[in-house]
């Protein structure tokens, strides 16, 4: 706290000596990262590519997904590992009632208020969260790094802005938005050409591929759904380290921009003393993609994974079992999570065991 009041103290007076002063670091004054512009296309179309990989994967894998929690389990049957806690838990021993799952339960991606001026007006108010469309977060973040859709259009400057005792002022000619012009060459999705056409990931995820439960593009769609997982991962880590992203320390409210906004929806623990606002702290990438981990199933053909042995069991993040299980490669960053190193023992061999 020391720290904290001693550096308030020296920006005010800071701002008292100088207090008209322009922004030369970006994001921060208005302007796009230059380097960070090609990486948000590639997130995007990464998103595209993988969504419609995981939902092709599921038309040939099935999908087990609880009726009472968010459990997921990828194989013809759900686990019997005794771990639900959704509603009346207790009189069905915690055990799970599964369900056909689909592609929002392999991987989630939460919302957030779309902002049109991230400099100017980095808030939402409460009176505004009607008007102010939502949208996953991700996808608002790669527009606010550089990608242009038509459906939410947004501010690009060409100068930076000034800072006035800690007020932003921006002294650029207003000019009529025209983004509807400036997109027309490219695609309706937002990026450029040569990421549309020609690409690995896309040409692996064509709508026309025809997929064989026991042939090679079954493999081929897998490694292409994980590939684009794995891009789409590393390009938000390298984003988020310089656009800042929000999240409730209470809720899972997140929200991309400068701050967070002042809709009061918070419905978690100690809302009432807060009025239902949210209480803002950096997120991570986790907050912005929620992987859903699932348990790791070695072999699909043998029986259902049993609750006495689940110390022997490993977990990943749904889409790479899902691609796992349909011939991809394991990743070396998942190898420890998922415990390919141990061997579970038989069910009469528990007490065996140490």
């Amino acid at each position: 706290m020391k720290t904290l009041i001693r550096r308030a103290k020296e920006e005010r007076v800071a701002r008292k000596a100088q207090p008209c002063r322009l922004l030369e670091h970006p994001p921060e004054n208005g302007l796009l990262v230059p380097q960070l512009v090609a990486v948000a296309h590639q997130v995007h179309q990464a998103r595209e590519t993988l969504l419609l990989g995981v939902s092709k994967l599921l038309q040939v894998l099935p999908l087990q997904r609880c009726r009472y929690c968010y459990e997921v389990h990828v194989g013809q049957a759900g686990h019997e590992i005794r771990t639900c806690t959704g509603p009346n838990s207790g009189f069905r021993s915690a055990k799970h009632v599964w369900r056909k799952g689909g592609v929002q339960d392999v991987v989630f991606f939460p919302k957030c208020f779309h902002l049109f001026d991230r400099v100017g007006k980095p808030r939402v108010g409460h009176d505004e969260r009607y008007a102010v469309p939502r949208i996953p977060a991700i996808l608002e973040l790669c527009i606010q790094a550089g990608v242009d859709l038509y459906k939410y259009p947004t501010k690009r400057r060409t100068r930076p802005v000034c800072s006035i005792e800690g007020r932003i002022a921006d002294f650029e000619v207003m000019t009529k938005i025209d983004e509807v012009e400036r997109n027309s060459d490219s695609s309706v999705l937002g990026f450029p050409e040569h990421f549309v056409a020609g690409t690995k990931l896309g040409e692996l995820v064509d709508s026309n591929l025809e997929i064989d439960n026991a042939g090679q593009n079954l493999r081929e769609l897998g490694i292409g759904t994980l590939e684009s997982w794995l891009e789409m991962i590393s390009g938000v880590k390298k984003i988020m380290e310089t656009y800042t992203v929000w999240t409730c320390g209470y809720c899972p409210e997140v929200q991309v921009g400068p701050k967070g906004h002042k809709v009061r929806m918070c419905k978690a623990s100690k809302h009432q003393s807060r009025n239902g606002l949210h209480a803002w702290q950096e997120a991570t990438i986790e907050d912005l993609i929620g992987p859903n981990y699932v348990w790791h199933v070695h072999d699909p053909n043998e029986p259902a994974l049993d609750n006495n042995l689940k110390r022997y069991y490993g977990k990943a993040p749904a889409v790479v079992e899902l691609c796992v299980q349909a011939g991809a490669p394991v990743p070396d960053q998942y190898r420890s999570m998922m415990r390919l190193d141990v061997v579970p023992p038989d069910r009469d061999e528990v007490d065996l065991v140490a």
